[in-house]
């Protein structure tokens, strides 16, 4: 069931901020992220790929698709003839394979390079230390149908605000290090994608320019 109140709210919150909304619709059924797109939303993120691929064909052509779950490399090429931002790459093999089949269908695909920030052991992603030596790694490659256009995070699941805003502001900060030390030549470089339902005020106060909200939107999940 969509809340059309809380998307138009959350929309014109964010696009005073400059902050891009990109809705989750994984589980939803497509009558329910056509009747969001119906009302203005054009960019959608999804967890599962079988699920993307299944969802994509039935939908309008103009809909941007964002893939934010964990993505193994052997169904990148399920994704790469028409995903336009995969957000969570955390190993250069992944990001091997993103350009391998990228160029297979002639496309450019945008990539967020994902930070392990939060206190679960679930999360997925990479550390500080870890993040700098795969950005070392990619200014060695000579990759010609990816972007690195920044850096994705999962704040802890928890109730202390405290916590959450100093793992964002955290965040942030490995962000602008490594757009001095590896991407300072890069006009494309410039996306955090950070911030959810439950927490994303708390990521455009810090500096957040992509939030993926899903229950807020689509009501909770079953």
């Amino acid at each position: 069931m969509i809340n059309l109140q809380n998307y138009i709210s959350i929309h014109s919150e964010l696009q005073a901020s400059n902050t891009q909304l990109i809705a989750v619709s994984k589980t939803k059924p497509i009558s329910d992220i056509q009747e969001l797109h119906d009302a203005g939303q054009q960019v959608f993120g999804e967890n599962y790929v079988q699920e993307l691929v299944d969802k994509q064909p039935q939908l309008s052509a103009d809909i941007q698709w964002h893939f934010i779950g964990h993505l193994q490399s052997n169904k990148v090429k399920y994704i790469a003839p028409f995903v336009h931002t995969i957000h969570a790459v955390d190993s250069l093999k992944l990001l091997i394979e993103i350009d391998k089949q990228a160029a297979k269908n002639n496309r450019i695909i945008n990539c967020l390079l994902q930070l392990h920030i939060a206190d679960e052991e679930t999360k997925f992603g990479l550390d500080e230390s870890e993040m700098y030596e795969l950005a070392s790694n990619i200014q060695q490659q000579n990759f010609k149908n990816i972007l690195i256009t920044g850096i994705m995070a999962m704040a802890t699941n928890t109730d202390d605000e405290h916590k959450i805003e100093q793992e964002f502001i955290c965040v942030k900060q490995i962000f602008d290090k490594l757009k001095l030390d590896y991407f300072s030549s890069s006009n494309e470089y410039k996306e955090i994608s950070m911030g959810m339902s439950s927490d994303y005020k708390l990521a455009v106060k810090c500096g957040s320019t992509m939030v993926r909200i899903g229950s807020l939107l689509f009501g909770s999940r079953n």
